[in-house]
């Protein structure tokens, strides 16, 4: 498939341009850990009060954030940085050279930029959740395995959407970076189940900005909470993204003035 060979193309380009900077390696370790242990430590502090959180165990929200580190983790490695670089592109008038490309303009926008230091959130967030679910002794059988992967790639293709959407805003306006802002305390938002807040914002965490679909639906799914129906709006859901995104592009591209016009 293109997107794969493009993606093994641009991965090999960026594993060579960061390992000129390996101690970003350990900054990205440090970040990494610095993140999941305030996050913990919120647990706790939580949890030294009550029981459970609105039905939710602290061994279900420690696998929620382990959710949450890796869904982080698979947007920090190509698509934020990708998105972030077709802004600037796009306001540079340098998109130019990507338009004259054989390839679909969208697939190279989409994998043009990859940070490899970011795999170490994909990689920390599965061993998260894995502890969190030997804590509990609980064993996920294949249905949650299942339901669990459908979830977090129909979630990361809603948030891949999204931040596509978001970016083509830049056709339109030069400055987009407070929007962008928005997003990451909205997606910060995500580190706790969705159905805890009050019910504008879940509405808004799962309407307007989904980050509850990419976050709170895959932890559901894996420790055996998520409904069939929830699922299946998922996958739905995922697909009407892309298509509209699809559209926003291309309506985007008709307006764009590079270097060339």
């Amino acid at each position: 498939m293109n997107i794969l060979r493009l993606l093994a193309i641009f991965f090999r380009l960026g594993a060579m341009n960061d390992l000129q900077y390996r101690a970003n390696f350990w900054i990205q370790l440090v970040r990494t850990a610095m993140d999941l242990g305030f996050a913990l430590f919120a647990v706790y502090i939580v949890f030294a009060q009550t029981d459970h959180l609105n039905g939710w165990t602290s061994p279900e929200l420690v696998v929620l954030m382990g959710v949450w580190t890796l869904m982080g983790g698979l947007l920090g490695v190509v698509v934020q940085p990708s998105m972030e670089k077709l802004i600037e592109d796009v306001r540079q008038g340098t998109l130019d050279f990507t338009l004259t490309k054989p390839e679909d303009a969208q697939l190279l926008v989409s994998v043009s930029q990859v940070r490899v230091w970011r795999l170490v959130d994909v990689l920390v967030g599965p061993l998260v959740m894995g502890a969190a679910l030997a804590y509990m002794g609980k064993v996920a059988g294949l249905r949650e395995v299942a339901a669990f992967v459908v979830a977090l790639v129909a979630g990361s293709a809603i948030l891949y959407s999204f931040w596509l959407m978001l970016s083509t805003v830049a056709f339109w306006f030069v400055r987009i970076e407070n929007i962008l802002m928005i997003f990451h305390s909205m997606y910060d938002a995500a580190r706790w189940p969705v159905t805890i807040y009050p019910g504008w914002l879940q509405a808004l965490l799962t309407f307007v900005v989904p980050v509850a679909f990419a976050v709170t639906v895959p932890a559901e799914a894996l420790v055996g909470r998520l409904s069939p129906a929830w699922l299946v709006g998922t996958v739905v859901l995922a697909g009407v993204l892309l298509l509209v995104s699809r559209l926003f592009w291309n309506i985007g591209v008709r307006h764009y003035s590079g270097a060339s016009a």
